[in-house]
């Protein structure tokens, strides 16, 4: 049995660490086979948390901690999801990789840091940062666009670009536009509902009713694009699975001086007519080794929504496998009948 001890500054820091009715410090517990316990130190004002068990077990247990203990200390938020992620990267000898989530992206008007929360969107910001056209793809919850968009106020703050260019291709998932209610502009604001909900929280209401009155910040549908050329801007294109190919290079190809494009999308929750090619594949499949492109691939391993949304995409994925496999043995099945004819 091998013991090892985290001390925090306070009870308070100790109390976030351990979280409600303590269930960080039972998922703690559970995962590495080990035993939690605070106690008092009469040395020093703080809490020293005490784990013990197998040495292999408390030495990865104890890394966890400790990564969590340093999110307490910055008052930051320690939820479910993060927990049981800090938890992997132990498990998987990789907590050293978790220091690189300090880097923080922007801050919002209410003073909220927003940082990558998994290795893999540290790597997606790092992609955007470095290169000139990012094309992130991955399940949905893994912050694909509300990264972007942390980086584009950053970029603009920053003064890096002029103007801001936030856009989605208008396709039905279902329904059908010309059944809702007002002009173009109310028909097509619900598509374009998470733009502005990750703009209200980066810079405000008042802010970002501001910046759209002076036009440096610009929320369209992909269709406003077409011919155009957009200098100095940083733009993003939102659901790009459900882009054609045609749609796809007329986008890439409105590039101008001093922007950075940031594409996103899911491969997988593709709403385009049956038949129909997605832009996203195709430029994924194109635009593949050439410099100052980056394609970023997310996995389950990045959701950062309900821990659940993980496990619903882990699911339809084992039954997607499933289903192809299937299908490719019914078509051996039935060539092997053929063939025997």
């Amino acid at each position: 049995m091998a013991e090892r001890t985290v001390r925090t500054k306070s009870s308070e820091i100790t109390g976030r660490l351990f979280g409600s009715f303590d269930k960080n410090a039972r998922r703690i517990e559970e995962s590495f086979g080990v035993k939690m316990y605070n106690r008092q130190s009469a040395d020093f004002d703080g809490d020293m948390i005490v784990l013990s068990g197998e040495p292999d077990a408390v030495a990865k247990a104890a890394e966890a901690v400790e990564y969590l203990r340093g999110m307490a200390e910055f008052n930051e938020t320690i939820e479910d999801q993060t927990v049981d992620y800090v938890i992997g990267m132990a498990a998987d000898g990789r907590a050293s990789e978790l220091e690189a989530l300090d880097d923080c992206v922007c801050v919002t008007t209410r003073g909220k840091p927003i940082k990558a929360k998994t290795v893999g969107q540290k790597k997606y910001v790092e992609a955007i940062r470095n290169n000139t056209v990012t094309l992130g793809v991955g399940p949905a919850g893994t912050g694909k666009t509300f990264l972007a968009v942390a980086m584009s106020v950053k970029a603009l703050r920053d003064k890096d670009v002029e103007r801001i260019i936030l856009t989605r291709p208008a396709v039905e998932a279902g329904e059908k536009l010309g059944f809702l209610p007002g002009d173009l502009q109310n028909k097509i604001d619900p598509y374009l509902r998470p733009l502005h909900d990750a703009l209200y929280e980066m810079l405000g209401p008042e802010s970002y009713s501001r910046h759209v009155e002076r036009q440096t910040i610009e929320i369209a549908p992909l269709a406003y694009m077409r011919g155009r050329t957009l200098d100095s801007s940083f733009i993003i294109l939102d659901e790009a699975q459900n882009t054609t190919p045609e749609q796809m290079k007329m986008f890439l190809t409105r590039l101008g001086n001093g922007s950075k494009i940031v594409v996103t999308g899911d491969l997988t929750q593709t709403d385009l007519p049956a038949g129909k090619r997605s832009g996203l594949a195709e430029a994924v499949k194109i635009l593949d080794g050439i410099d100052d492109i980056a394609i970023h691939r997310f996995t389950e391993r990045d959701v950062v929504r309900h821990k659940l949304v993980q496990k619903i995409i882990v699911a339809y994925d084992k039954y997607d496998r499933e289903r192809r496999a299937h299908a490719a043995e019914a078509g051996r099945s039935y060539r092997a009948r053929r063939d025997t004819k």
